[in-house]
């Protein structure tokens, strides 16, 4: 459970963050009148892969089916917050080297062939709700698991967040692996977390009621769940085309697709880019820098962290 005083801890770090900023700290009450984005971006490459979940079956190697990990390069089935946290900045495939979280999906296979992302992959920490202002950084320890590795086709197509289903080449809104797909091209997914928190626990006996999605009319947060955090999206490519009769998950078919997040961020760091990016209105690459408003400036100095830190 979170204490009131780690709330408020969490939000005087947002405030804290507006100080690190390298252009004018932004104000929410300066937004533009035209905002279409509001997000910032993760950029980590593979690390491992090993069938461990240390949020499903914490302390118990080899309980799980196989999962690609990204993010931390310690996680494994004995993973806790203290371990990510304690594991030393940069120990990370992600470009930020305070960001100390863990991120995994099940492994993709062809035939018996593991088939590993061959470049940096994309997690997007964008509002899902429709007032970006409110949006405030995930509680150290936060984790969650978005998407059902027991659902079925219609489950994952109809699933509450936003999902564009499996693509590749010409071809796409798959609600399952495609059969065939472009010589050259990747299989690509992405998949939307739920964004809303319940503001008390950091986990859950199924590792989701802690969480819920927006409404999807009015892009609010429910009532017993009524802190917006970021809204996680995942976009995972992998480097298989043509005959994908025998591409499979490890979790068995396309639409068992979901993802475990373990927050381990380095509380200032994140705060900063929630308030610059998020809250801000911008479009950001992994350093909080919008390409589109270099006015706004950037969050993390060329080494991605904030500046004055080694």
């Amino acid at each position: 459970m979170v204490s009131k005083a780690a709330l408020l801890a969490c939000t005087a770090a947002t405030v804290l963050a507006g100080a690190f900023l390298t252009a004018a700290t932004w104000s929410p009450a300066g937004a533009d009148n035209l905002v279409t984005h509001h997000e910032f971006q993760v950029n980590c490459s593979p690390s491992h892969h090993q069938p461990d979940d240390p949020i499903v079956f914490p302390g118990l190697p080899g309980a799980s089916h196989d999962h690609t990990f990204i993010g931390n390069k310690t996680t494994n089935a004995n993973t806790t917050l203290a371990s990510l946290q304690q594991s030393g900045v940069g120990n990370t495939t992600c470009l930020a080297p305070d960001d100390l979280s863990a991120y995994w999906f099940p492994t993709v296979y062809n035939g018996n062939q593991v088939i590993l992302p061959n470049f940096a992959q994309v997690v997007y920490y964008k509002s899902g709700i429709l007032d970006y202002t409110k949006v405030v950084p995930f509680p150290p320890g936060l984790r969650y698991v978005a998407g059902t590795v027991t659902a079925t086709q219609d489950q994952f197509q109809n699933a509450p967040g936003a999902i564009e289903g499996w693509e590749c080449g010409d071809s796409f809104h798959n609600w399952d692996i495609p059969v065939q797909c472009t010589p050259g091209s990747q299989l690509n997914i992405r998949y939307q977390a739920p964004s809303c928190w319940d503001g008390v626990h950091l986990d859950s006996a199924d590792h989701k009621s802690h969480m819920a999605y927006p409404d999807k009319t009015t892009l609010t947060c429910p009532a017993d769940h009524p802190v917006a955090v970021p809204m996680l999206e995942f976009k995972i490519a992998f480097p298989v085309s043509g005959d994908m009769s025998g591409v499979h998950l490890a979790s068995g078919r396309g639409y068992s697709w979901h993802y475990d997040f373990f927050n381990a961020w380095d509380p200032p760091t994140l705060a900063a880019l929630v308030t610059h990016c998020i809250n801000g209105g911008l479009q950001c690459d992994p350093r909080g820098f919008d390409l589109y408003k270099p006015d706004r400036g950037t969050v993390l100095g060329p080494n991605y962290r904030l500046p004055g830190r080694p």
